[in-house]
């Protein structure tokens, strides 16, 4: 069904809680935030780090600036090797490939680092393209990020229906349904099923096995 696979990449390739929450858990320390509520931190997870920093622990934009210093300062040196692929990630990319597909990863995390993930984790030149924001981009709308995406690959809007994004979190779904494109919400990341479907996913899959099902059908 689909000639276009778009992945997000945390939690959704990469099991990456472990280098994300410590970089957090250094930065909001720092303003003496209560970091002890590791759900509230698992937040941190999806969105841009200036929503999560500014809307989320409403901190100033002054100090929201001072916090991503902090969370990149670990999370570029040690934080962003902590990100393993999820279990049957590797193989499945591989059998996308072979079977013709053209796969991006469409990403929320600054660029310069999505390709640092991926080359770590060996997946980078499994990819037909990685979509991310700059370092200084405050808006990294996933919306933007998959129409940047099918530009880049010549996707053109009548060939619109032969894309799909997958992702774990309501950003990943709800950018899709605004680009035009069907959606996977994965069960197996940082996301709640209720959310998932309330954005409106095209398709749900609990686990990788029945994610390859959807994408190789």
């Amino acid at each position: 069904m689909y000639s276009y696979v778009f992945f997000d990449l945390d939690g959704t390739l990469t099991q990456s809680e472990f280098g994300i929450l410590e970089g957090a858990k250094r930065a909001l320390s720092h303003f003496g935030i209560d970091c002890s509520d590791s759900e509230k931190l698992k937040k941190f997870i999806g969105p841009p780090l200036y929503v999560s920093f500014h809307e989320n622990y409403g901190l100033s934009e002054e100090e929201t600036q001072e916090a991503i210093a902090i969370y990149r300062g670990y999370y570029t040196t040690k934080g962003i090797y902590q990100a393993p692929l999820y279990d049957g990630i590797f193989d499945l990319l591989f059998e996308l490939k072979n079977a013709g597909k053209k796969i991006m990863i469409t990403t929320s995390k600054p660029l310069l680092m999505a390709e640092k993930v991926a080359k770590n984790n060996e997946i980078h030149e499994l990819f037909d393209g990685i979509i991310g924001p700059g370092l200084d981009e405050k808006d990294s709308s996933k919306t933007i990020l998959i129409r940047r995406a099918m530009e880049v690959l010549g996707v053109s809007e009548e060939d619109k229906y032969k894309v799909v994004m997958v992702g774990d979190r309501f950003y990943d779904i709800e950018g899709a349904r605004e680009a035009g494109v069907d959606s996977i919400g994965v069960l197996y990341g940082y996301g709640e099923e209720e959310e998932l479907r309330n954005a409106g996913a095209t398709h749900i899959a609990k686990d990788v096995s029945e994610l390859r099902n959807i994408v190789l059908s």
